[in-house]
């Protein structure tokens, strides 16, 4: 049986990006996805772009390879990702001090602009402006995450991968088992997002790595033009992540709920028309965990229609995912400790800007060049 030197396990946009780039220097790959249409965080996505958010070193020198790298990727993967620069608005809430809440970006790279009420809804004409007391703005990147990934899968296969649509179950010392047959390898890197937490555990490994359950309704392609990508500028998700990671040995057990759900109202339209209002995130220690899909349709639209009325009501379809985080904001990458042949490339919490620089810096890493930034992100 054919023996690789890397199987990925996971195909969104961690283990398409990681995949190419180590088939690029030339290891022999295969990437295991267990869904073929794939029902993951890449999926429901936003596709937005952050490069202005780097707030230390570290993340300011990953926002500036990512801009780099995503000025030539589709031309590179020859494929249209929808690249593109949109304006970021964030919503400020009527019960908030506007000028409290634009000093608390000061930290990022490039600080967003403070407008008052008039110039948000000049830039937005869909706000409702009596819920908000102003709004930040600052030029953001946006992509299409699924046809990203995709084209990355696409130029891996034709750089010689190899792609098995198959569900891992368990991390074996030289490679993995699935549903339908095992597979060998010298190493294996686990890109499975909010459940490799989960994966590791059936194979007796504990590491410290979460998720949440994520929460968005999708609509088909409208007439109606959103103009902006829109989200609170005092974001809960974050606070939220932080808050659960508190015990980790809650995270040992099904049915566990360390913190209560919250709800961050945005919108974002593709280029196609459709849009994506959400999101919900919801702290559940069981990655299989049952939603109730229509009470949280009915939280996500009167929610979303406060500050965007005229989305309340648009036909569109509750969907639901899992995504990984870790516990200080970075993502955990390199050999599992005690496991030299195991690896780790997940926990992103702000994945599409920085994955394609660091899935770069981990290909030229594993063909044995030093990389500070990816051994300070080795999972310890």
């Amino acid at each position: 049986m054919k023996t690789y030197d890397w199987i990925v396990v996971g195909g969104g946009i961690t283990g398409a990006a990681l995949s190419y780039e180590l088939t690029k220097k030339g290891f022999a790959v295969l990437l295991l996805e267990q869904h073929a249409t794939p029902q993951n965080a890449t999926r429901y996505s936003y596709g937005g772009l952050a490069y202005w958010s780097g707030t230390t070193p570290l993340t300011r020198q990953l926002c500036q390879e990512a801009i780099a790298r995503y000025q030539i990727l589709s031309q590179e993967l020859d494929a249209d990702i929808q690249f593109r620069e949109v304006d970021l608005l964030l919503t400020i809430s009527a019960n908030s001090d506007p000028e409290a809440t634009a000093a608390s970006y000061t930290r990022f790279a490039i600080p967003p602009r403070l407008l008052n009420v008039q110039e948000a809804c000049e830039l937005e004409p869909l706000l409702n402006r009596e819920v908000i007391s102003g709004a930040l703005t600052v030029k953001h990147g946006h992509i299409h995450p699924e046809k990203t990934a995709k084209a990355y899968i696409q130029a891996f296969l034709r750089a010689g991968g190899e792609m098995q649509i198959a569900q891992v179950l368990q991390v074996l010392k030289n490679g993995v088992k699935t549903t339908t047959t095992n597979y060998y390898s010298a190493n294996v890197v686990i890109c499975a997002g909010g459940l490799s937490r989960q994966l590791l555990q059936l194979s007796g490994i504990s590491i410290k790595l979460y998720f949440t359950h994520a929460e968005i309704i999708e609509t088909s392609p409208v007439d109606l033009h959103l103009h902006t990508l829109v989200m609170p500028a005092n974001l809960e998700r974050f606070q939220l992540e932080a808050e659960s990671t508190g015990v980790d040995e809650l995270w040992n057990e099904y049915g566990n709920q360390p913190v209560p759900p919250i709800l961050d109202a945005g919108a974002i339209q593709f280029q196609d028309g459709s849009l994506r209002l959400g999101q919900i995130s919801r702290i559940l220690t069981d990655p299989h965990a049952q939603v109730n899909s229509e009470e949280s349709e009915i939280w996500l639209r009167k929610s979303v229609g406060k500050v965007l009325p005229a989305l309340e009501n648009l036909s569109g379809t509750w969907h639901h995912c899992l995504v990984a985080f870790s516990s200080n904001g970075l993502p955990l990458i390199g050999a599992i400790p005690g496991f030299e042949s195991l690896h780790i490339f997940s926990g992103f919490s702000n994945p599409l800007v920085i994955v394609p620089p660091l899935a770069e810096r981990f290909a030229n890493f594993a063909t044995g060049k030093g990389d500070e930034i990816i051994t300070q992100l080795s999972p310890l």
